[in-house]
């Protein structure tokens, strides 16, 4: 005789305010779907039930937690890392405030060559750490979903490796890798990850006098090796998601850049790139017409690779911390979002022009620089971040759906771009399981 199975637990929120970000319409508000007086079931993994709260199903309830009236979002998604990475470079930030520019940082040796040095040289034991207390504490700040590019081992063995080691973080409960010679992480799970091959982030000064060599291996045994299914665990599947390349001026052309785009949409890896940081040299148009998922960073950008963007549902991922170290002026949200280009936000973690790991950081400059609307700042890092990322398991709350979510000390949404620093979820769940703060511990707001 078979044993039944036991039935999922069942988890009820209720007497909460719930932006779903799932929402049809076509006003910002309408795509949050905020529910008033609501409440949703976890069971298991996923939702169960979302709906009004005098409506909610008691039978089988595990636990019941009244909010008090608090927000419910999706769990964040930060569409644009670096997340993989060695070493400092806090004495080039010191130049740059200076005011020495990017580039001759990067022709002193500086830059991504640093980095590039760095970690060619760290162990996947001191990577791996890294990148969890890294992840760890985009998790306090409710991202379940982080998107992570390699980019500083540009060479075929450690741009591998980096795609490895961030696909094996995806979900990690990081006290089971835990080893007596390391300081204790706390036991708690990781956000997920979405990984992207950037190999095409710098020429190696091994290629310094073949570009066209170096172009070659990225768009060949690179892509096919990061595109190819392996076993890592329990997961099965190719090391990356998307590629990426920087193009921009003294970076890689809108000729290579296609080269190597060209050959990971064959290879079936989703098309990216860096577009406009310093100049507009037509990289908008290029990844749009490639059906590329975002193009980020648009300081630069020209009214028809907007609409180029907008016609092919291309992303415009801004990345706010980058351009205030960099001194740079803002690109305008509000110009993009006339074309019909959707915007998402995320941190550009890395350690040269974006040494931050609080999202909501980079929304609230979006909202102060760039003319992004509070409400549209939400959407920016749920919805629009995960479609950025090719995710569509995340960003929105719907029955059937993941249980990624976060659960705030206030009750409108706009706080989330109000707030500039300090401000962190009283919970996080992912895939129904805690993940960062606590439901027992719902503290006063401070802002509110």
């Amino acid at each position: 005789m078979e044993r039944a199975q036991p039935k999922p637990y069942r988890l009820l929120l209720r007497n909460a305010r719930i932006a779903t970000c799932a929402g049809e319409a076509s006003t910002d508000e309408g795509r949050l779907d905020v529910r008033e007086h609501a409440a949703l079931i976890v069971e298991g993994r996923s939702i169960a039930w979302i709906g009004r709260d005098a409506d909610a199903p008691r039978s089988e309830i595990g636990r019941e937690i009244d909010l008090g009236g608090r927000l419910v979002t999706p769990g964040l998604v930060d569409p644009h890392t670096h997340l993989v990475f060695a070493g400092s470079r806090a004495g080039e930030f010191q130049k740059k405030m200076a005011g020495v520019d990017y580039r001759t940082i990067a022709q002193e040796g500086g830059g991504i060559g640093a980095s590039m040095r760095a970690t060619r040289e760290a162990s996947d034991d001191a990577l791996s750490r890294a990148l969890w207390a890294r992840m760890s504490m985009l998790a306090e700040h409710g991202v379940t979903l982080v998107e992570v590019k390699s980019g500083y081992g540009l060479s075929l063995e450690h741009e591998l490796r980096l795609l490895r080691l961030a696909r094996q973080a995806s979900g990690l409960h990081v006290e089971t890798r835990e080893s007596r010679e390391q300081p204790k992480l706390a036991g708690r799970l990781l956000p997920r990850t979405t990984t992207t091959l950037l190999g095409a982030h710098a020429i190696p000064p091994e290629f310094a006098r073949d570009r066209e060599g170096y172009v070659a291996l990225v768009a060949g045994e690179m892509i096919a090796q990061a595109s190819a299914r392996r076993r890592l665990g329990l997961y099965e599947g190719p090391l990356a998601d998307a590629c990426d390349v920087y193009l921009d001026e003294n970076a890689f052309t809108a000729s290579e850049a296609r080269v190597i785009l060209e050959a990971a949409r064959a290879a079936a890896l989703k098309v990216r790139a860096h577009v406009g940081q310093f100049a507009d040299v037509g990289g908008a148009e290029l990844v749009a017409e490639l059906g590329g998922l975002s193009c980020d960073h648009l300081e630069q950008v020209s009214d028809d690779g907007l609409r180029a963007m907008a016609a092919r549902g291309t992303r415009a991922v801004l990345l706010p911390v980058a351009w205030r170290t960099l001194k740079q002026r803002a690109p305008d949200a509000m110009r993009m979002r006339a074309h019909g280009v959707h915007v998402a936000v995320g941190t550009d973690a890395n350690p040269g022009t974006s040494a931050c790991l609080d999202p909501l950081v980079a929304v609230g400059l979006a909202v102060r620089d760039a003319g992004l609307s509070p409400h549209a700042a939400l959407l920016a890092i749920t919805r629009e971040a995960a479609a950025a990322c090719g995710a569509s398991d995340a960003g929105r709350l719907t029955v059937g759906g993941r249980a990624d979510l976060c659960v705030w000390d206030h009750d409108d949404p706009a706080v989330l771009g109000y707030v500039v620093g300090g401000l962190r979820p009283a919970c996080v769940l992912l895939g129904g399981m805690h993940m960062a703060g606590a439901l027992d511990e719902l503290g006063t707001p401070v802002f509110s």
